[in-house]
């Protein structure tokens, strides 16, 4: 081989790893936390991982010799570990998984990309030796030349092949492992590491076996087989797809759970809604019903007194205030037009302010239309889970900055059909949003039932062909929900379940 040549097939070699270095990072920083803030850290994984294989393929030249073989698998398993140790937060049950993968994505995929390109490089080198013979070109520089350029040309086929189906395999890892905030159970983590261990072994069988060497001279083992430039590349792909649907199949598993433990603690919140609207009407009917009567009472105890003589007429005068002031102070806090809504921010003010006795409700803005097609505890299920997460960032502001003001405010938008509902609060400003995720993550600890409220909202509102949206300005939290107030439900009387105006 010319020294062009072989300088070529190492450049090769070094853009592959820095393509790998590259998906590595990006594979990496989609489930860990880089411990270099910003894109340096990734830079820096990214030019570690590159500047380590091309050492590693500098000092320990290709070899075919089983020992050799599965010691460079093990060394460049060591690097991929060593760089999320050093480099990234990582946690070990993931980090192994990770680690596997994508050594076995990109054996695999290169693998492929080489037996994939083999059969039309053969096929070209074919053809210069029948023009050479035929005397289409009689120069044998001329052949030489054509088939460098061709196999430097299929070489760097091998090689975006090889990249694109790098890519494309760790993306859809990344797409599809959805759960990333969530530790994996061992058996679970089981499920997905031992199709990419598989894969792996695969590689380092085909490694030790795919070059056939007689009397100095070299020749591929499906060359001997032609049987097995089909059954290669079918096994690899399915060695792949086992990978990709392994995590599929486990990250819809831990989904189903998720929203099982969601729905659970769903129907749980319906049901107490449920059983404590009527109660709350029924009352709100006959407090109302009382204090008019009440005061009609009075009024008449008033006038008696006022025509009436003797020592005991003034007290009775200022008895009678009292209890007329007492009357209005029965009055709610909150007149939202809905009496469980009223009743539900009273109850989460009244809760909030044994915490932060200063803090700022305002529902001035929290008016309903007069027919409204949504029902009660759809309303009370969305208000409830986000005055919860709003109530929560403001007690954990509170403790960070004890002088900060804290605020939760309410405001009802309609438009047309469409009902907005508008919650904002302060929070200390700081979000945890992992890739792929549509909400922040929750920074308590059993993530899996505790960050499930704004799923409930969105759960709520689908069922209004609604969204839920959401972003953050300074240091203030705005979550909107946006419901279409046209669609009566079906099963349920909607004057059962739809909200009352007094």
């Amino acid at each position: 081989m010319s020294k062009p040549m072989e300088f070529y097939f190492s450049f090769m070699q070094f853009v592959l790893f820095l393509a790998q270095g590259y998906y590595l990072q990006y594979f990496y920083g989609s489930f860990l936390e880089c411990r270099v803030k910003g894109r340096c850290g990734g830079l820096i994984a990214a030019v570690s991982y590159t500047l380590l294989r091309t050492l590693l393929y500098v000092i320990w030249p290709a070899e075919y010799e089983s020992r050799a073989v599965i010691g460079k698998q093990a060394v460049s398993l060591c690097i991929l570990a060593v760089l999320a140790l050093f480099l990234y937060q990582a946690r070990h049950a993931v980090t192994c998984f990770l680690a596997v993968a994508f050594q076995a994505v990109i054996g695999v995929s290169v693998y492929l990309a080489v037996i994939l390109m083999d059969w039309p490089s053969g096929l070209l080198l074919s053809l210069w030796n029948w023009c050479l013979k035929t005397g289409t070109f009689t120069k044998l520089e001329t052949f030489r030349l054509l088939s460098e350029i061709s196999v430097a040309g299929m070489h760097f086929l091998q090689i975006m092949i090889a990249v694109l189906l790098i890519r494309g395999s760790l993306r859809r890892i990344v797409r599809d492992y959805r759960e990333k905030d969530i530790d994996m159970p061992r058996t679970q983590l089981l499920f997905i590491l031992i199709p990419a261990l598989s894969a792996l072994l695969l590689c380092t069988l085909l490694r030790v076996t795919f070059v056939i060497v007689e009397e100095n001279s070299q020749e591929f083992l499906y060359h001997r087989y032609p049987v097995l430039m089909a059954v290669l590349p079918a096994i690899l792909l399915l060695s792949l797809a086992s990978v990709l649907y392994g995590v599929k199949s486990i990250q819809d598993i831990l989904k189903l759970n998720r929203e099982k433990n969601s729905r659970i603690v769903l129907e749980k919140q319906v049901e107490g809604l449920k059983e404590h609207i009527g109660e709350i009407e029924r009352l709100h009917s006959g407090i109302q019903s009382m204090k008019h009567d009440m005061r009609n009472t009075l009024a008449v105890v008033q006038q008696l007194a006022s025509v009436s003589e003797g020592q005991g007429t003034k007290e009775l005068k200022r008895y009678l205030s009292e209890i007329d002031q007492t009357m209005d102070q029965m009055e709610p806090a909150f007149r939202t037009g809905n009496a469980v809504v009223d009743a539900l921010l009273n109850m989460k003010y009244h809760e909030i302010i044994r915490s932060i006795p200063e803090i700022e409700l305002n529902a001035e803005g929290l008016l309903f239309p007069e027919a409204l097609h949504i029902r009660s505890y759809d309303i009370g299920m969305i208000l409830g889970n986000a005055l919860d997460n709003a109530m929560e960032a403001c007690v954990k502001l509170k403790k960070r900055d004890a002088s900060a003001k804290t605020y939760i405010r309410l405001a009802a938008l309609v438009r047309g059909q469409l009902l907005l509902l508008k919650i904002e609060n302060s929070f200390d400003g700081s979000v945890r949003r992992k890739p792929q995720a549509e909400f922040p993550v929750s920074d308590k600890e059993g993530k899996e039932i505790h960050g499930i409220g704004m799923m409930n909202i969105k759960s709520a509102a689908e069922k209004y062909q609604g969204t839920v949206d959401w972003k953050v300005k300074g240091r203030t939290f705005i979550l909107a929900v946006m419901l279409r107030n046209d669609m009566i439900m079906k099963g349920e009387e909607q004057d059962e379940g739809s909200i009352e105006h007094n």
